[in-house]
């Protein structure tokens, strides 16, 4: 710049004009021009809403029978020979349902009939007897001898009939015990009973289902036990969407030393559709709780945790907010921590901000 201005002097001197025009120098603006910072996103506000919701409680738990009855065998070395049920029958109390072979019996039953017979004629000529001896008691006619002889003939013929009799009955319930019975009115639910297989006494040959009555028994734990009395309602879903409702007949007094789990029968309706043995998901109903709710659209999931952005201090900056969920109901979800009730958040696209961007709020559409 120094060997500059010596020249322009030389030329100013001599007459001579610049090639060029020299602007003045002036000092620089040390302050750097400020952009306006542009809003992310264009939100709507929403505000959480108290309302009172219904309290359910959310498990799962097996189809069982209510009671199961089983159909055994009291007598042994017998053959079935008839064999009418098999499993899905349904039966009545009382009805029939294996027959195992006689022969034997009704011979012996035959007999035992004729010993009777016998007892009895017996017992009329030992009661004729002690008869007699009794009218001539004391008469010198028959020796004392004689007279108790007679008199103690009787009464063992009376003993000799009862025996009789009792060996008949005996007979006849053996017979009897040929006819498997149902136990109750249900379903046959297994059947290992065979055509001419030999009974053993006491061998199962049925298990049926008492009066075709099914239940839900659901799992809960120690802390949600307490929450459920009978009486209570359920509504219960299994596969292809399928649901019905059931009511609490039993909460149990202990709970399972292993899972640590309480078991609550439920009363399933006559002639539904699940079946013993399946797996079913249910909604305890607990009665209506007031809860705090916000929309679906408001609430932004990331790492596992559930979020929502709150316009703070009458600003146009948000907030990122953790909060914790409850129940669902809809398109709303109830929250149990982290906003209250007067918080402003953003409606919908959440998911677009990040905690302290600037938004432009827009009048929600009514």
């Amino acid at each position: 710049m120094k060997a500059l201005i010596p020249c322009l002097a030389l030329f100013a001197m001599g007459g001579m004009t610049l090639p060029f025009s020299v602007a003045p120098v002036q000092a620089a603006d040390k302050t750097p021009a400020v952009q306006e910072e542009r809003a992310a996103l264009t939100v709507t506000l929403t505000q959480p809403t108290r309302e009172n919701w219904p309290r359910t409680l959310l498990v799962s738990g097996g189809i069982f029978a209510w009671q199961e009855a089983v159909v055994a065998s009291e007598i042994g070395g017998l053959t079935i020979v008839w064999l009418p049920v098999d499993v899905g029958s349904v039966v009545k109390r009382g009805q029939e349902l294996a027959r195992l072979s006689d022969d034997g019996i009704k011979a012996t039953l035959a007999q035992q009939k004729a010993n009777v017979a016998r007892a009895r004629a017996a017992l009329a000529l030992a009661k004729a007897n002690g008869g007699r001896a009794r009218a001539v008691e004391g008469s010198g006619a028959i020796s004392e001898q004689q007279i108790t002889q007679y008199l103690i003939g009787e009464e063992s013929a009376e003993a000799e009939l009862a025996a009789a009799k009792a060996a008949l009955e005996h007979e006849e319930v053996r017979w009897r015990q040929t006819r498997i019975l149902a136990a109750d009115d249900g379903i046959i639910s297994s059947r290992s009973a065979t055509l001419g297989a030999v009974v053993q006494p006491g061998g199962e040959l049925f298990r049926l289902v008492r009066q075709g009555r099914l239940e839900w028994r659901a799992e809960v734990t120690d802390g949600q036990l307490p929450l459920i009395q009978p009486g209570q309602k359920a509504r219960i879903e299994w596969a292809e969407g399928q649901s019905l409702e059931a009511t609490a007949r039993l909460v149990a007094p202990t709970l399972n030393p292993e899972t640590r789990k309480g078991v609550v029968h439920f009363d399933l309706p006559d002639k539904s559709a699940l079946k013993s043995g399946m797996f079913a998901q249910g909604e305890i109903q607990l009665g209506e709780a007031s809860a705090l709710t916000l929309p679906q659209s408001a609430i932004v999931l990331h790492d596992g945790h559930a979020y929502v952005f709150e316009l703070v201090n009458g600003g146009d900056r948000v907030t990122r907010r953790r909060i914790a969920t409850g129940r669902r109901v809809d398109n709303r979800v109830e929250i149990t921590s982290g906003v209250e009730e007067n918080a402003r958040v953003v409606g919908s696209g959440g998911a677009f901000l990040k905690d302290g961007d600037r938004v432009r709020v827009t009048e929600a559409t009514p």
